[in-house]
């Protein structure tokens, strides 16, 4: 069983996938690279992945499009871009297909070590979240101390809101009273000269 953290970097730069190989492997990661999108998806038919990087700009699928593929595929995984031609556009577009980060050539090999450390912490922080089915159940006296809290909370809130809402009444009575009484008077006239 190989428990070093599997890498996918893909790029159609072949001096790339040789940087993050030189940097990584010394740092206790396998590397695998693939040249294209296509190749990608081919080698994450037989093997899983820790976290993939991807450069955005290739001939045929570009990175934003595998992102999509492969989140589609294995939504847990993390997906870094890689770019040397970064957009708002695409950091936009990115960010909604929920990447792991967003890293701008050229690479250094702190670079390269950093973000492979901070998606893969991310990725441990998502499994260690619990499941629905792991998140506690109350139980039926909580519900009940629930309620009664929630009816003392909602009467305190009218005791404090009630000489608000006699003053708003105050106010109001003699407005609607004075609209009332003016609308009377304004249809009596009509009549009056309509009749004439």
């Amino acid at each position: 069983m190989n428990t070093r953290p599997q890498v996918l970097v893909i790029d159609d730069d072949a001096v790339v996938g040789r940087s993050f190989d030189r940097v990584l492997t010394d740092k206790g990661y396998e590397v695998s690279t693939a040249l294209s999108g296509e190749e990608a998806l081919k080698t994450m038919d037989k093997a899983a992945f820790d976290v993939v990087f991807t450069d955005i700009k290739m001939p045929g699928m570009d990175g934003l499009e595998v992102t999509e593929r492969i989140k589609a595929r294995c939504p847990w995984t993390p997906v870094v871009v890689i770019t040397g031609y970064g957009t708002t556009e695409n950091e936009a577009r990115a960010s909604v297909l929920g990447v792991s980060g967003f890293v701008h050539k050229p690479l250094t090999p702190e670079i390269i070590e950093s973000v492979t450390l901070k998606a893969l912490d991310e990725a441990e922080k998502v499994e260690r979240l619990p499941t629905e089915t792991e998140a506690s159940v109350p139980t039926v006296d909580e519900i009940s101390t629930l309620r009664k809290t929630g009816k003392i909370a909602k009467n305190v809130g009218l005791f404090f809101a009630s000489p608000f809402i006699a003053l708003g009444y105050v106010i109001a009575l003699p407005i609607v009273g004075f609209y009332m009484f003016a609308k009377l008077g304004y249809e009596a006239y009509q009549k009056k000269h309509l009749s004439s």
